[in-house]
């Protein structure tokens, strides 16, 4: 399974490894190599790092726990006093080493380190009273993103994934209604 990065921050990329939450979850993070392969396709985190099963748990909770707390933000309520726990428990944790060099920045470390670091992107945006996190308009899509559109009046999570397909239904439906009031006398 490819991995989708248009949330427009690491800790909502993700809380949104998992699609359709309310109908039926899709969970792309299966195994810890599934895991082992988002870090490593994530923007900003290191590029290799082994994961156990008991960190892959662990990266599991606080993809919930995000996620709730993206969705507290969204529905502008109190943040859940668990999901706080346990991202603030692991923005605690250690930071990867970065080192510049002519290729660029170079960035290393553990699985922990690449975790500490989402939990830390996480908070910072989650703290931020202008970041403007929506909810993706497609129906079945509950992946919530970082909205910074001009007058954020951006409704998809992505184009390619949801906007194009909301499009092309509501193109469908129009041409069919087109052509059933073509068939009316």
């Amino acid at each position: 399974m490819d991995f989708v990065f248009v949330s427009g921050n690491p800790a909502l990329d993700l809380a949104g490894t998992v699609r359709s939450r309310r109908d039926e979850p899709v969970d792309a993070l299966a195994a810890p190599a599934d895991l082992e392969r988002w870090v490593a396709a994530c923007e900003g985190l290191p590029g290799r790092a082994t994961a156990d099963f008991a960190t892959f748990e662990s990266a599991l909770s606080l993809r919930e726990a995000l996620y709730r707390l993206a969705l507290d933000r969204v529905l502008d309520r109190p943040f859940d006093p668990g999901g706080l726990e346990i991202v603030n428990d692991a923005a605690a944790g250690p930071v990867p080493t970065i080192k510049l060099s002519d290729a660029g920045l170079e960035m290393s470390g553990d699985l922990n380190a690449a975790l500490s670091q989402v939990a830390r992107s996480g908070i910072a945006m989650l703290a931020d009273p202008h970041a403007c996190l929506k909810e993706c308009g497609r129906a079945r899509c509950t992946r919530i993103y970082l909205d910074r559109s001009r007058g954020a009046r951006r409704t998809w999570c992505g184009m390619d994934e949801c906007g194009n397909r909301v499009k092309a239904a509501a193109y469908r439906a129009r041409r069919r209604a087109t052509a059933v009031g073509e068939l009316r006398p």
